[in-house]
């Protein structure tokens, strides 16, 4: 595929005349032409264009539209990221609707109005230049270990170096963030980055068993040492050994448990229920929780001692709304994730849509975008998601700003507004310098000047 092939337009119509008043309306596109499916199917290999637009009624079938919807099944099969716009008859809108619901990208009535059909083609190419930079930036930024996370905000682009940075020594990692910020992606990342990735990567919650039963889950238990032990079991912690454990909800570790935790980190060895022998463990612990420790141990609910035992290196995990551009950056991610899951071949998420999650404050932080995109996903009627599948209302806007420093306003908002637009268009810079009104040059002088990578 050449270099201007991203820019390549299919224009597949059998009428001649039409062919050709289409292909001058759109000259500003590198547009190649067919007139029917064969050979639409010919220029498709050969160009790989990012849009196609299209008749229903083609040869043999002119009078009919089998034909079209065989072309633009095939068209969707060999190149599923392919933008594909129906032209139909003013009172076709039944055949139109169920080219959308086919994986279509959109319809447009004849006669049509070439500003109009420009305008919506244009939309089309950046639609597809935007998938294609979002898979671009996924190959490219994300490290292998850290492969589940995406983001672009600097903050948790430094929370991944810092990843990166401890992974390799002894240190006890406490991770400390909201309900959904990811901290289990960064426990196994943190793992995977490590000289012990071979070994087991073990995680509990700590609340989420009950607390008569938290021990044995954790240090295991020997062969009659309570009723209904029928064998010796080895713990959570045993089963770890050479690997990484993550204790999950650590605020939550009952307070009788946490001397015998905190011996174990002291030691290295551990007793099982109904044990007297001593067993050496050889474990790395990253522990996670929402909650603040040093508050609880002012209540006298949390050891101390086990706090700074465990924390020896914290790290704090910004919450989704206060990450400027990922909540975008996520759903496109999602989408592509949860459309192949569900087969539903190319999803494109609308303007609208993803103006509608970059307002919304995200309580739940990743976890709800990530199950609001795949109820989205799963209700979409067409190959667009909408912002009535997104199910989102938008919050009240707040204003007011304390800071006077008329310098650091300016550059603050220069900042959030490049991180959200480059959020919107996945990263594209060329897109971002449009959608920010400046030129390219420009773009990068900022960038450099504010510290965004």
């Amino acid at each position: 595929m050449s270099s201007d092939s991203a820019r390549a337009l299919l224009i597949v119509e059998d009428d001649l005349a039409l062919q050709k008043q289409i292909k001058w309306s759109v000259d500003k596109f590198e547009s190649v032409t067919a007139n029917d499916r064969d050979s639409a199917m010919v220029q498709l290999r050969r160009h790989s264009p990012a849009v196609v637009t299209m008749d229903l009624g083609l040869p043999p079938d002119q009078d009919g539209v089998t034909e079209g919807f065989k072309l633009l099944e095939q068209i969707l099969t060999v190149e599923p990221d392919t933008k594909v716009i129906v032209l139909t008859g003013q009172n076709d809108q039944a055949n139109a609707l169920r080219a959308v619901a086919l994986g279509a990208y959109d319809f447009f009535a004849k006669p049509f109005e070439p500003e109009l059909l420009n305008l919506t083609i244009e939309r089309a190419f950046r639609m597809f230049e935007l998938q294609k930079e979002n898979r671009r930036l996924q190959s490219m930024y994300q490290p292998d270990a850290l492969a589940g996370l995406v983001t672009r905000d600097p903050e948790m682009l430094r929370v991944c170096r810092t990843i990166e940075k401890v992974a390799n020594t002894t240190a006890t990692v406490m991770l400390l963030g909201e309900s959904g910020t990811g901290k289990e992606v960064l426990a196994r990342g943190l793992h995977q980055t490590s000289s012990r990735k071979n070994e087991k990567f073990v995680a509990i919650n700590c609340a989420a068993i009950p607390e008569n039963l938290l021990e044995s889950e954790l240090f295991g238990y020997e062969k009659g040492a309570f009723t209904g032990a029928a064998k010796t079991t080895l713990g959570k912690i045993e089963l770890a050994n050479g690997g990484t454990l993550m204790l999950d909800e650590i605020g939550d570790l009952p307070f009788s448990l946490q001397a015998k935790l905190l011996r174990f980190i002291q030691e290295r060895t551990i007793e099982r229920v109904g044990g007297r022998q001593e067993i050496p463990v050889d474990v790395r612990i990253v522990c996670a929780t929402h909650q603040d420790l040093k508050a609880l141990s002012k209540e006298s609910r949390f050891r101390e001692d086990l706090y700074y035992r465990l924390a020896e290196i914290v790290i704090n995990i910004p919450p989704l709304r206060s990450r400027k551009g990922d909540a975008a950056l996520l759903a496109y991610s999602f989408v592509r994730r949860f459309a192949r899951e569900q087969n539903r071949g190319s999803l494109n998420l609308s303007e609208e849509s993803v103006r509608a999650i970059e307002r919304h404050p995200w309580p739940g932080n990743i976890r709800e975008l990530e199950n609001c995109i795949k109820r989205a996903v799963i209700m979409a009627d067409s190959n667009q998601i909408l912002p009535e599948d997104v199910g989102l209302e938008s919050p009240d806007l707040e204003i007011g700003d304390s800071s006077l420093d008329l310098r650091a306003v300016r550059d603050n908002a220069e900042k959030n507004a490049i991180i959200s637009a480059l959020g919107r268009v996945n990263g594209n810079i060329v897109k971002a310098a449009e959608l920010l009104g400046v030129s390219r040059p420009t773009l990068y002088d900022l960038m450099y000047r504010l510290g965004l990578k």
